[in-house]
This record gives structure tokens, C-alpha cells and sequence, in this order.
């Protein structure tokens, strides 16, 4: 399959400098201080459930503020900044009673970040940025059962999270996104899907995109939720031949740390690290035991 023009640009860029990611979306927004109201804007003033928190709702609702957050990570110097589809999955927007509006979800998102990437490229005609079509993990899980007493129990099928996941990437690249960005991984076994279905949509197109694909190591044990190391995790999606593997969320960079080199080790594409500020920590004053300055050793 030949790669298209977008992952022989990264391809050739990464070679020689490295590029960076934004940061968070959800923290950012909660800045906004946000009601109900802005939720549900001129798209669910009658929906029947509580639709504060679900952030990727204001793509239609507030597409103002996520445009205006995009905007602002590219300032600050972001290569690659992601659309807000960390739930834009009909499996994760079911429990809002939402899951018909998946599709629309991820075209608005990649639409809205492209047009953000486009202005700033236009306005900096020296600076080439990209956007990566999120695809989080969703809220179930087809490795493990939520049921103590019924372990073979699964509240999802494989071909249930290939459907979703094909939908999402589809409606992500129809969008404008130019990368896929499967992240946050807990499964393996729901990231397996995902590539599958991404694979699908890249056989029709005839075309293989650029792929970012990113775990979460859950504690200091240096394990998966679902009980990987990284080179177990990195031997069972290698077939998919990304752009880049790497580790996101729930360490703070130091602790991410020794991870990141086992991962380093064992891969053969290039790395990439979006440690957040640690576990909460309410009797931190910011929350948080991390800072930018400890990020940054």
C-alpha cells in the first residue's frame, strides 16, 4: 500500500527534528467554567440526560471555545494538535443516549482543528502543523469483565468496536485530520480493533496514513490495565506498522520515564511521550503535584 504525502512529509521531518503534540483538552475547558446550557446549545436543549462534562459535545454546541483552544496550543508552538473526539465513539456517547451523533461529532471536530491549522499556517506561512484525528479507548472493555462473578461477561463485542471505530476514523479524515491517533490505551484488545478498522478504511482509500499510537501504563508496575508490559504491548500492534508508539496519561514524566526507554528499546517507528501532572492530588494547590517545570527535566 503506498503511504500517502502527509506520512512521507512527517516521515522526512522526523528525521531531523522533533515535533511537538498540545497538551490537554479536557483541563483547558474546564477553565471555561461551562454550564449545562452550553452543552446542550441550539443542538440538545430537549435531551432527556445530563450532558454537562461531555466535551465532545461542544464541537456543535461551543465550536468557538474548542477552535479558540486549538488556536491557542498552536501558538504556544504545538506541531500536531488533536480533535476533541477522545469520546466520539457511538460505544462511549451510548451512555448520553447519544450515539447517533458519533458521526457528525468527528467531522465537526477534524473540520474545526483544520480550519484553526489552516488560519495559523496562513498567518505563519513557515510553520507546517497538522492535526491528528483522536480516537480514545472508549468505555468498555473486550479483555475483561465488569462482572466479578461472570469473568467470561463482556459488555462489548470485537466487531462491535471495529463498527465504531471504522465510523470514527472515516468521519475523522472526511474531516480533515491527517493523522489517526488511537490513544490512551488500557486494551490491547480494544486497540487491536481499532487498527483493524483503520486498516479497512485505509484499503479502501488505497492509501496508508499516517498512525500514532499511544498506551497507558496504569501504575509503577509498568503494566496496562489489562496486564501488558510495553514489550508485550509493542509486540501484539507492531503488525500495524505506525509513524510513531508512545505513552500518554496517568504518569507524570518522571515516573513515565523508564517506560518509555523499554519502549524505545524494543520499537522500530518513532516515539512519542504526553506525560499528564501526575495523579489528582487535592491538597496540591494546583491540584496537581506536577508543574510545567518538573514536566520539563
Amino acid at each position: 500500500m503506498k503511504k500517502n504525502s502527509v506520512l512521507i512529509e512527517l516521515e522526512r521531518r522526523l528525521k531531523k527534528e522533533i515535533l511537538f503534540l498540545d497538551g490537554a483538552m479536557g483541563t483547558v475547558i474546564q477553565l471555561y467554567k461551562l454550564s449545562e446550557a452550553d452543552f446542550r446549545r441550539n443542538f440538545f436543549e430537549n435531551h432527556p440526560k445530563d450532558l454537562k462534562g461531555n466535551n465532545d459535545l461542544l464541537v456543535l454546541t461551543r465550536p468557538d471555545i474548542i477552535k479558540e483552544i486549538h488556536r491557542q496550543y498552536l501558538e504556544a508552538g504545538a506541531d500536531i494538535i488533536e480533535t476533541n473526539t477522545f469520546s466520539s465513539t457511538a460505544i462511549a456517547q451510548l451512555d448520553y443516549g447519544l450515539q447517533d451523533y458519533a458521526d457528525q461529532l468527528n467531522f465537526a471536530a477534524a473540520k474545526i482543528a483544520k480550519e484553526a491549522a489552516v488560519e495559523f499556517m496562513t498567518e505563519n506561512p513557515k510553520r507546517k502543523v497538522y492535526v491528528a484525528g483522536a480516537l480514545g479507548p472508549t468505555n468498555r472493555t473486550a479483555s475483561m469483565s465488569p462482572d466479578v462473578n461472570n469473568p467470561g461477561f463482556r459488555t462489548v463485542s470485537f466487531d462491535e468496536l471495529v463498527e465504531s471505530y471504522y465510523s470514527q476514523a472515516k468521519f475523522l479524515i472526511q474531516g480533515g485530520a491527517d493523522i489517526l491517533l488511537p490513544e490512551t490505551t488500557f486494551d490491547t484488545l480494544n486497540l487491536k480493533a481499532s487498527l483493524f478498522a483503520i486498516e479497512k478504511l485505509q484499503e479502501e482509500l488505497g492509501e496508508k496514513l499516517p498512525l500514532m499510537i499511544s498506551v497507558t501504563i496504569t501504575d509503577a508496575s509498568g503494566r496496562t490495565l489489562s496486564g501488558q508490559t510495553v514489550e508485550a504491548f509493542w509486540n501484539s500492534i507492531r503488525h500495524a506498522k505506525p509513524l510513531s508508539v508512545g505513552i500518554n496519561c496517568a504518569l507524570g514524566a518522571r515516573e513515565m520515564g523508564p517506560f518509555l526507554r523499554d519502549l524505545a528499546r524494543v520499537s522500530d517507528c518513532y516515539i512519542s511521550c504526553y506525560p499528564n501532572a501526575g495523579l489528582p492530588n487535592p491538597l496540591s494547590l494546583t491540584g496537581y503535584d506536577e508543574t510545567p517545570e518538573s514536566i520539563a527535566f
